[in-house]
Parts: C-alpha cells; structure tokens; sequence
C-alpha cells in the first residue's frame, strides 16, 4: 500500500495586483498551504463550484477584474462553505456588508497578520 499524504490545507487568492496575489500566495504555501490563486471573482467562482468544502481559507480584494466585486464574491463563498474562514480587503472603506462570519482588513496589512490567519484557518 502506498502511503497517504498528509492533509494539506488549501487557501483560494482572488487578487488583481500580481505583485500582491504573488506575496499572498508565498506567505501561506511557506506556512504550508496549497494555495489557488484567481485575479478575478468569476474565475474564482468556478473554483468554489468545484472546491469550495475542500478551502479553509479565502482572502479576496474588493476591486477585482470582472463584473463581480469582493463583496458579492465572499457572500457567494460563504454561501457554498459556510465555515470557511474568507477575509475580504481593500485600501478603501468597507461600503457593502458582509456575509456573516467574513473579516475585513483594511490595507495595507501585515504579513505577520496574513500567517496568524492562515494559522486559526488551518485549526477549525
């Protein structure tokens, strides 16, 4: 029998700034994520119709490429898991509600704030 291997938790990306989504996606695949990353809500849609019970974690930009924001697009997740920890953020304020549960961050961030997240992600 082969071996199994060990449970990898996953984190969904939905960033438009490459530069960003890049140090998003370095920060947790180094804390030991599989990470997905989308710079638009309609790829990451698609994502969650197929993996939305396997993510623990979804960090998404209000601004985003496409028709959809942020906002609509964190409703949409927690709506398909509603235990995913999902942290939406933006350099500007909040002017949509969020669906029960989702964070916001107000940008700019901290790296150290990202991994914290990921860590309390990972244990629920």
């Amino acid at each position: 029998m082969g071996q199994a291997k060990p449970f990898r938790a996953t984190a969904l990306i939905v960033e438009d700034d490459a530069m960003q989504r890049e140090m998003l996606c370095v920060l947790l695949e180094e804390s030991g994520y599989q990470v997905i990353q989308c710079e638009s809500a309609e790829a990451a849609e698609r994502v969650l119709d197929k993996s939305a019970g396997a993510l623990c974690l979804m960090l998404t930009d209000i601004q985003l490429a496409g028709r959809m924001n942020g906002v609509e697009l964190a409703h949409i997740a927690k709506h398909r898991n509603p235990k995913l920890d999902v942290i939406v953020t933006s350099g500007r304020p909040l002017k949509q509600p969020l669906p029960d549960g989702a964070k916001f961050w107000a940008k700019p961030w901290a790296p150290l704030d990202v991994l914290r997240e990921a860590e309390i992600a990972q244990l629920s």
